[in-house]
């Protein structure tokens, strides 16, 4: 007797589908597949109910139910739920080619969708799901496209005899754009180009029609890839011309009158230090010693709400920016140059306009008094972090007492921080070395040194008695610009503790003693290889900071309230925050919230997208830079592992790329989810997170800035000195 007759006949023995069980799993049926009809064939199969007597009682129970009207009975032998198919809107995130996510508020977990029922809703699109089938993980198609996040897409285009097609740049978009002979413009073949989608295929497979709209150039070049980036992420290429108009109407006298209105520090030494390639200087910093033997420090910043008049194009111009974007060979900036680098930037030797917060401070940090206003400036010098950091090893040179003063300050104000609970995120960040054509030479690590956190320190300090003092004034009920940043998720955090483990590392996530742990892993990692993997993933755990008018605290810098002051001419919260406090200190009633809120809300998704297109030129400057030394050995360390690959961020150039699992011919690779790790099935060698390894750089893929590697047997390398390469 076969397997399959002996399991029919023990079936048909047990008779175990009692008229209570059958009717139950018709019930569930109709409970998560509401709004659908079903053939009773179709109920018989999908409950798995196989023998005659058990069909029998099903069609009867289902009868029944008709009768009732638990079920509606449309037409002959079929039936439906009562009740309509619950909708739930979301967004799309389209992760690969087979499937996607929709993240809605409608729904505690996020719901899986095959691509074949996205009717052809794209990554970013708002859609109406169905829920298929619910469980551990709710499954649902798409129902309707309610908006499209884009219409225009960045992507190389491959002309054909008969045809072309455009591939997308980004990874989230799985089809081609087809694109007929005649709508291609001047576009040649593996050009760069932007294509409208005229016509949508509902599809998973069919590829939407385009039309091309301009050419960027050829593939590869600096000045198309960057162009590129900058309509992926729709930032604008330039100024219209009746915004520039506007700002060289702007009269950049100062009047004795308005000086007058105004704290007159222009004999007060003041100065900038800045990056050296700024031109933007948004703050500048006085120093005077008070005969009490404390120190008057001004924190001024550009008086932007002077020039640009609230409601006004300039204005509005701004608020659709919100951000200056810094991209890896140019800024993108809020406000156009007359602005940014000419009448607001505290250039040296220059009467300037600004708002300040002044504080009278002992030699112990301890802060006495504080005053907030507007005031006018004269910056007797110009530093560059470098210039400000030689003044600070060496204690020589123009103001090296002032700065070193200064320098002693902020550290004693950043002692009191942690102490108080906040956490010492310092993650690497790269800058290239570009030549004449953009092209990179080199990748160097950026470096923070007492220079730049002694800017950092007095701005946080003005930032915090700004947002301390709005709220002060009437318990928070005054509407005003908050950065908030809540505690970490609590689940985040347990994954990165269990990843910080397999460095060697702990982390005590108790909700009490978080700062203070991860404070004491992130100094116990400086200078490991580690480092920048676990710091990169220490900031993913913790939770989003952002923009509001609800005055919530600031979990990573441990302030009860936290705003943005010090930076105008490249954000624009803090020109709302300028605003918001002369009004105060005009003694004006507060205004209603809602406008702010939703500036709020625009603000803080128009700094997601300059951070997402930031990191996309660093990674196409990795990339390209990564594609000049294929097939060379470095360094690196194991960040990431999936089922399809190993990811691996190389020591020296903070570059990350994969091995992956269809290219390691030493073995068959499992991958092991539980511990997130590989197993070879015959040789049983783990590859797990913080393995340190050595890769050779095999594929560079530009368009998508993806970098493929390959793991190198170091034993077997006969050259040690080809394992390092020196920029």
């Amino acid at each position: 007797m076969t397997k399959r007759k002996s399991k029919e006949n023990k079936f048909k023995a047990k008779k175990t589908l009692s008229r209570e069980f059958i009717q139950q799993k018709i019930k569930q049926l109709f409970d998560t597949h509401a709004g659908q009809t079903f053939s009773v064939k179709q109920v018989l199969n999908k409950t798995g109910i196989r023998d005659m007597k058990s069909k029998e009682i099903a069609f009867n129970i289902l009868m029944d139910m008709a009768d009732d009207g638990q079920v509606l009975k449309p037409k002959n032998n079929t039936f439906r739920s009562t009740e309509d198919a619950k909708l739930i809107v979301g967004r799309v995130d389209h992760v690969n080619k087979r499937f996607a996510f929709v993240v809605s508020e409608d729904s505690e977990d996020d719901v899986w969708v095959k691509t074949e029922d996205l009717r052809s809703a794209m990554d970013g699109d708002t859609v109406s799901i169905q829920i298929k089938s619910s469980g551990k993980r709710p499954e649902g198609k798409v129902v309707e496209i309610i908006n499209r996040k884009k219409t225009e897409f960045v992507g190389r285009i491959e002309i054909m005899s008969r045809y072309a097609f455009v591939v997308p740049d980004s990874r989230k978009v799985h089809l081609d754009i087809f694109v007929s002979p005649d709508k291609i413009g001047k576009a040649k073949h593996n050009d760069k180009v932007i294509v409208k989608i005229k016509e949508w295929h509902g599809g998973a497979n069919k590829s939407p029609i385009g039309k091309v709209t301009e050419v960027l150039g050829k593939a590869g070049e600096n000045e198309t890839e960057i162009h590129s980036i900058m309509a992926e992420f729709d930032l604008p290429f330039r100024f219209p011309d009746h915004i520039e108009q506007e700002a060289e109407k702007i009269d950049i006298k100062i009047s004795e009158d308005e000086i007058k209105k105004r704290k007159d520090f222009r004999e007060t030494t003041t100065f900038t230090i800045d990056p050296v390639d700024a031109k933007d200087f948004d703050d500048a910093i006085s120093l005077k010693k008070l005969k009490n033997g404390n120190f008057e420090i001004g924190v001024h910043i550009a008086d932007v709400s002077h020039y640009v008049d609230q409601g006004s194009i300039l204005d509005k111009e701004a608020v659709n920016r919100a951000t200056s974007v810094y991209l890896v060979d140019r800024t993108i900036p809020m406000l156009p140059e007359k602005l940014s680098n000419g009448v607001c930037s505290l250039r040296p030797n220059e009467d300037k306009l600004t708002f300040a917060a002044v504080f009278e401070v002992t030699p112990k940090a301890e802060i006495k008094k504080h005053w907030f206003g507007r005031t006018a400036i004269h910056s007797d010098r110009r530093f560059t972090y470098e210039e400000a950091q030689e003044r600070i090893e060496s204690n020589e040179g123009d103001f090296a007492k002032e700065v070193n003063t200064l320098n002693e300050l902020a550290k004693l104000l950043k002692k009191k921080r942690f102490k108080n609970g906040a956490i010492n995120f310092e993650s690497v960040e790269v800058k290239f070395k570009l030549d004449e054509k953009g092209k990179p030479l080199g990748i160097i690590p950026k470096e923070r040194k007492d220079a730049h956190k002694l800017v950092e320190e007095f701005m946080l300090l003005a930032n915090k008695y700004v947002a301390e003092h709005v709220f002060r004034m009437h318990k928070g009920e005054d509407t005003f610009v908050y950065r908030t940043h809540d505690a970490p998720d609590p689940e985040k955090l347990d994954s990165f503790s269990k990843f910080a483990v397999r460095f060697g590392h702990k982390l005590n996530v108790v909700p009490a003693n978080v700062s203070a742990s991860l404070n004491s892993l992130l100094n116990d990692i400086k200078g490991k290889p580690e480092q920048n993997v676990l710091e990169s993933l220490a900031i993913r755990a913790m939770s989003k900071a952002k923009y509001t008018t609800d005055p919530k605290m600031h979990f990573g810098l441990a302030f009860p309230h936290y705003t943005h002051f010090t930076s105008p001419i490249r954000r624009y919260p803090d020109v709302m925050v300028h605003r918001l406090l002369q009004h105060y200190i005009d003694k004006k009633k507060s205004p209603n919230p809602t406008e702010y809120n939703e500036l709020c809300n625009h603000s803080s998704e128009r700094e997601k997208r300059a951070a997402d297109a930031e990191r996309a030129s660093i990674k196409f400057k990795q990339v390209e830079f990564m594609a000049s030394v294929e097939n060379k050995p470095f360094e690196g360390i194991v960040s990431g592992i999936t089922e399809w690959g190993v990811f691996v961020e190389i020591t020296e150039t903070k570059c990350e790329g994969m091995v992956r699992i269809a290219d390691m011919n030493d073995d068959y690779y499992e991958y092991d989810e539980k511990n997130y790790c590989l197993v070879g099935k015959r040789n049983k060698k783990v590859i797990t997170l913080g393995d340190q390894v050595t890769v050779i750089v095999t594929k560079t893929d530009i368009d998508r800035r993806t970098i493929d590697l390959e793991f190198v047997d170091v034993e077997k390398e006969d050259e040690p000195e080809n394992r390092h390469i020196s920029f």
